[in-house]
């Protein structure tokens, strides 16, 4: 791998202008593309397989009147009076009124009326899903109410689902990174075309996205998600070879010749490390779950394309760089470089020393530390978000607010049984007995009569819980529900709604979870035993990416599950964890913590090879790469955080997490257990048995052919002196 990306690398140092031409020429008709082909994202989360799913699909088919989207407005009068419905009657007139709108429901003759006469409901049918309403049909339904004085009117219910949109927060974490690049190069130029080319790759992979978005339905998560990544892994990448680049540079090498080795040493660990998170992304699709496949794939298909853009744009930006990539105590009026003695006295290798010295401390400590972080993560919940998580101020989380204030939480979980029957008798049966067991259940607040089909054949019934869509109660409730009405003969009864549907997604993630979880280890052992041709060094990553996942989780979960210091981070209603996150977190950890295995490890391995001391390859190894890696780390961190400062909440648990988690991993697991553990093994950490040597293939990450190749020519070439 090594050799054919060390040509790759000096052929586009050569062809730099070509290369520059292709990924720009690329770049514009993507962003065509995008801009002509463009579809809308959407917020629907669809479960194939499940009650709710297959409840949903019979209702479209048997009953699409009521299949689309609902909305609900709320409506209060001023405290200590009563709403008249003289004036209530103009709101349900306006709403009947809107495009796609089959049905307004006067809340005088609904009965969704509070007890007090202050607040009231009115239920709003549209003719499409969510996702199909369009932005006037919204802005429409928000402003029902506008001009009714005296009344408090808030908009909530499933259309008011939105697109996450991007801002200027997420540029904060771009800011971060690039003063960490000045810093760590001491260039200006080094860094403006390690970011430079970064973005070049991130513009390329989310044009390519929002391309597909007119044919492959995405939901709204997915592109923020793929930036996210795209970015972090984009300048990481970028940083690693830029950084041997100039390496070899102060080792005296030609610059085509230093970036063809930096291609083939540093591009080999990146190729690798981009391999796993690709391979740990689109995994997501064993899980079975569509919108979390194409999350996985959106995100897996950024990170392909950042890893090209380092193999290949970043040479040819190398070249137009010249010696400027240096900082300027280090380039000569010729044009060459003096050689960097600084090296040597790194804090790396004083850190290596040290870690050397005090090992045993270290792992005591570390270990027990993360495993006391993990701790919190035996607690954790998961559900799909409601508008009582939004941010405070926001459409949805002010209706959700006046509704539970009005009514009661449960109002905004509400629960649909459908009952199909073969005929209209035995469905009128079916659902006069479903009515009654669903009143007699724990948890329930109340069951509305059953609405028909014009065919009589399906009946819906509205259940009320008494608890919030993401409570304990109202899972058990809904669990009961369906043990109840299971013997109900004469007709098919399924329970869906977003609340169920919500429990029937979480339920199915947190049992893909440890399949997953074993899968993605298992996979990290057999790619590190492939790259590192040794057995305990894959178990150590295995075990020190474990301790990761899991203080990841506890500290996530003490903040946004529990609100321990949930206002530093801008949670205003702590909750359960968005269900998908856990099994996207360990998905992602898992490339990155590799990421960081290869980069610190793999130099270890190359100085062990060439016959240093176990002790002194780790001491060169944690030398030469501690501050790149410490770097990589910072740029991540600060990329992830960015998104933090948004509102909202699935994008902000998602950010936070994978922040915390590459502090953890780079700063504590691989900067501190790593080396202490390589140091404890010694020359053991090193051992493969021989049966499994001979049959493992040879992906030299390393370069160790290529050296050797590399050596190989320069003596045939010296002439020999007569």
């Amino acid at each position: 791998m090594a050799t054919l990306l060390y040509r790759l690398g000096r052929f586009s140092f050569r062809r730099r202008g070509r290369i520059a031409a292709v990924w720009l020429l690329l770049l514009t008709l993507l962003g065509v593309g995008a801009a002509t082909l463009m579809g809308p994202t959407s917020d629907k989360f669809s479960m194939p397989g499940t009650e709710s799913q297959r409840a949903l699909d019979d209702l479209e088919r048997q009953f699409p009147q009521a299949g689309g989207a609902t909305g609900a407005v709320v409506v209060a009068a001023p405290e200590g009076e009563k709403l008249d419905p003289a004036a209530v009657a103009p709101l349900v007139k306006e709403a009947s009124g809107i495009d796609g709108v089959t049905a307004a429901m006067d809340p005088f003759q609904a009965g969704s009326v509070s007890r007090d006469g202050r607040y009231a409901l009115i239920q709003v049918q549209f003719d499409k899903a969510a996702d199909e309403v369009t932005d006037e049909q919204k802005s429409a339904y928000e402003a029902v109410g506008a001009d009714a004085e005296g009344l408090r009117v808030e908009h909530g219910g499933e259309v008011m689902g939105g697109e996450v949109e991007i801002g200027s927060t997420e540029a904060l974490g771009v800011l971060v990174a690039a003063v960490v690049l000045v810093v760590t190069f001491g260039s200006l130029v080094a860094a403006g075309m390690t970011l430079l080319n970064a973005l070049i790759g991130v513009a390329v992979g989310m044009a390519g996205l929002f391309s597909l978005t007119g044919a492959i339905e995405l939901t709204s998560t997915a592109p923020v998600l793929a930036l996210m990544l795209g970015l972090a892994v984009g300048i990481d990448y970028s940083l690693f070879i830029t950084s041997r680049y100039r390496q070899y540079l102060a080792e005296g090498l030609r610059p085509e010749e230093a970036a063809g080795r930096a291609t083939g040493t540093a591009g080999s660990a990146v190729v690798f490390a981009g391999a796993t998170v690709v391979i740990a992304l689109a995994g997501l699709s064993v899980v079975g779950i569509p919108f979390l496949s194409v999350m996985g794939l959106a995100a897996a298909g950024t990170v392909a394309v950042a890893v090209l853009v380092a193999l290949t744009l970043l040479p040819a930006f190398l070249s137009f760089a010249g010696n400027k990539i240096l900082p300027r105590k280090q380039r000569h009026a010729d044009g060459h470089t003096a050689e960097d003695g600084t090296v040597a006295e790194s804090f790396g290798f004083a850190w290596g020393r040290l870690v050397a010295k005090l090992r045993v401390p270290f792992l005591i400590v570390g270990i027990l530390g993360l495993g006391a972080l993990t701790l919190p993560a035996q607690d954790m919940r998961i559900a799909l978000p409601d508008a009582g998580t939004a941010a405070e101020g926001s459409p949805a989380r002010e209706a959700y607010d006046l509704t539970s204030e009005g009514f009661g939480e449960g109002f905004n979980g509400r629960l649909v049984a459908v009952v199909n029957g073969g005929d209209a008798q035995s469905t009128g049966a079916a659902a006069e007995k479903a009515t009654a067991l669903i009143k007699d259940t724990d948890g329930i607040l109340t069951v509305a009569p059953p609405q028909l089909n014009e065919q009589g054949t399906t009946a819906l019934l509205t259940i009320i819980p008494e608890a919030g869509p993401t409570a304990v109660a109202t899972e058990d409730a809904v669990h009961d529900i369906r043990d109840r009405v299971a013997d109900i003969e004469g007709a098919d009864i399924a329970l869906t709604g977003a609340t169920a549907l919500g429990i029937d997604v979480s339920e199915k993630l947190a049992d893909a979870l440890p399949v997953y979880l074993l899968l993605v280890v298992g996979l990290s052992i057999l790619l590190l035993m492939l790259v590192f041709r040794s057995v305990l060094v894959p178990l150590k990553a295995a075990l020190g990416f474990l301790l990761t996942v899991g203080a990841t989780f506890g500290i996530t979960v003490a903040i946004f599950q529990e609100g321990h210091l949930a206002g530093l981070v801008g949670v205003d209603t702590p909750g359960p964890l968005v269900s998908f996150l856990p099994i996207l977190l360990i998905g992602i950890l898992f490339g990155l913590a590799m990421d960081y295995e290869v980069f610190l490890v793999s130099r270890m391995r190359e100085d062990f090879v060439h016959g240093a001391d176990p002790q002194a390859a780790m001491i060169s190894g944690m030398g030469h790469n501690a501050r790149v890696v410490t770097a990589a780390a910072l740029i991540m961190t600060s990329v992830f955080g960015g998104f933090v400062l948004m509102d909202d909440p699935i994008i902000k648990s998602i950010g936070f997490a994978l922040a915390v988690g590459v502090v953890i991993d780079a700063f504590v697991v691989r900067m501190v257990l790593v080396p202490a553990v390589m140091s404890l093994l010694g020359r053991a950490a090193w051992w493969l048995p021989g049966p499994v040597d001979k049959v493992l293939p040879d992906l030299d990450i390393e370069g160790e052919k290529l050296n050797r190749q590399l050596a190989a020519k320069t003596r045939e070439e010296t002439p020999v002196p007569v």
